[in-house]
């Protein structure tokens, strides 16, 4: 049970590190968020909401999200931006909604920590018939030689499961679609830092490390023909989609 107490000890980590999430984690382009929802005529569920990144962008567009994650922490910085939310401890294995109360369900950079055998009839329960399930996530884009350089230095290799391993959905659901937003953060050292060290694999390093990953990071940025003087910089994104929708 190695691999499952490492996973569950990532996924929990968040708990530790939700400020510096909030202020670090990127939201997600318009074009992403308009495609994951398409023309949702009724309530939404975020799930994995963390500190509600993707959840604003839903109520702004005048939608009735519930918001389910599984750290206090998380939540706890959601409610405070987000009163008027409808937030509640859950995760994908176990969601505190009834059934086919919503019409679609959308989850940002967190599929990976869920368990599909399990999340995946969880997820039909709430859906209405012909509801659609919406994964996303932002990735770092390390065609550009500084980003992988970036990768390499925040040992991303080194994350249980990797972010970028396609998502498992399956039946009772229908063909994964998938759509790509490309376009850039404008971002500073200081966001830079704070962006490691939001990530599950430094929050569980011990200090030495994490301070060994901060003083190349520095490096990285002072060093680099593309970044040294700068003072603000963009980081490239990818973000990718993927859309399915419940059959019947």
């Amino acid at each position: 049970m190695r691999e499952r107490t490492d996973h569950d000890l990532h996924a929990r980590s968040f708990d530790q590190a939700a400020d510096v999430y909030e202020a670090a984690r990127p939201a997600y382009p318009a074009a992403a968020v308009s495609w994951l929802v398409g023309r949702a005529d009724g309530p939404v569920l975020d799930l994995g909401a963390g500190t509600g990144k993707l959840t604003r962008s839903l109520t702004e567009r005048g939608l009735a999200v519930s918001a389910v994650d599984p750290s206090p922490e998380m939540l706890r910085v959601l409610k405070n931006a987000l009163p008027g939310v409808d937030a509640r401890l859950g995760s994908a294995e176990s969601i505190p909604l009834a059934d086919a109360s919503v019409a679609a369900v959308v989850c940002a950079q967190a599929w990976h920590w869920a368990e599909p055998a399990r999340a995946v009839p969880e997820v039909a329960r709430v859906l209405r018939p012909g509801g659609t399930l919406g994964l996303v996530w932002n990735f770092r884009d390390d065609t550009v030689d500084w980003v992988r350089a970036l990768g390499e230095l925040m040992h991303t290799a080194e994350a249980y499961l990797g972010d970028d391993i396609p998502p498992v959905v399956g039946a009772p659901f229908g063909e994964l679609e998938r759509f790509d937003v490309r376009w850039a953060q404008p971002m500073t050292l200081n966001g830079l830092l704070d962006l490691a060290r939001s990530r599950s694999y430094f929050i569980t390093k011990g200090p030495d490390a994490q301070a060994t990953i901060i003083a190349s990071l520095r490096r990285l940025v002072a060093e680099h023909p593309a970044l040294a003087g700068t003072d603000v910089f963009e980081m490239p994104y990818v973000t990718e989609c993927y859309r399915a929708r419940l059959d019947g």
